[in-house]
């Protein structure tokens, strides 16, 4: 089944400054550059994900739905890849529990950089069935390489934020039929939040409800933001300060023995938390 969560894309309107400001902001350089179909694309590679940036190039129908999206609701997170190691087994198991998946499909990348070549095989789940977040699940030929972080540079995703007007959908969606480990199930009155926290390949999904509030039941869910890990948070908000972002002081997070601060801008319409934990 799920193994891990692969890449999450981050549509944006133009490659070379999206790349400038991630690089920046997560402290590395892209893994893998490519332009193919109408879409220039660049992956920001961290320990447990990738942070796959995609803009328009050229002229095509891929090209112009890319600017149609960045028309109608700006930059920002758009779909989720998780990856497999069993394509075909998971693609059974998904249509047996209702996700409608498409055909089993070959990709291939060359990276712009050293001509080398990526091969994958995946299929897309029915954006109705994933509550309209479009999912992808890519069984690659070959695992990135990834450079040990410096320090003060993203480690990790921490965790990324899933909004939901409906938390029973989502634990069955997320639980049951993706199979990721449902690790809380907990609402906070305080924060008139109800949570859902599940886990893949070393980072968690935090699924959210806001209380109070009206919602529709079957209303879409949406990717909302992320957590990235850093092993000396003073570090980065002094490298990131440095940059003229507006960042949020230091404070306690809400898991013990967490700290953490916002990016407040210049993160292409990402709500942005940078997190340290105390070693137990």
């Amino acid at each position: 089944m799920i193994d891990a969560l692969d890449h999450i894309v981050l549509v944006c309107p133009e490659i070379e400054a999206g790349v400038a400001i991630y690089s920046s902001l997560l402290g590395c350089e892209p893994s893998w550059r490519a332009r193919a179909d109408g879409a220039a694309t660049a992956l920001l590679s961290v320990q447990n994900t990738a942070l796959e940036l995609m803009a328009p190039y050229g002229a095509g129908p891929v090209a112009d739905r890319l600017r149609e999206i960045i028309a109608e609701r700006g930059p920002g997170l758009t779909s989720l890849a998780f990856r497999t190691g069993d394509i075909a087994g998971t693609h059974h198991k998904l249509a047996r529990r209702g996700l409608m998946p498409d055909d089993i499909t070959d990709g291939e990348s060359t990276n712009l950089g050293d001509s080398s070549v990526r091969r994958w095989k995946r299929f897309r789940c029915s954006d109705e069935a994933m509550a309209g977040i479009k999912t992808f699940i890519l069984q690659p030929e070959s695992a990135l390489k990834i450079a040990k972080p410096a320090s003060g540079a993203v480690q990790s995703l921490d965790h990324i934020v899933i909004n939901t007007p409906n938390p029973d959908r989502a634990l069955g969606l997320y639980g049951a039929k993706l199979g990721l480990d449902l690790r809380l199930d907990r609402t906070a009155e305080q924060w008139k939040t109800r949570f859902l926290f599940f886990t893949t390949g070393g980072l968690t999904f935090e699924v959210i409800h806001r209380l109070g509030e009206a919602h529709d039941p079957d209303g879409p869910d949406s990717i909302w933001g992320l957590t990235w890990a850093v092993d000396d948070l003073a570090a980065t908000h002094a490298r990131l300060s440095e940059t003229g972002l507006d960042i949020s002081d230091i404070r306690t997070g809400r898991k013990p023995g967490s700290s953490v601060f916002t990016v407040r801008n210049g993160t292409l319409g990402v709500p942005t938390l940078f997190i340290s934990h105390s070693p137990r």
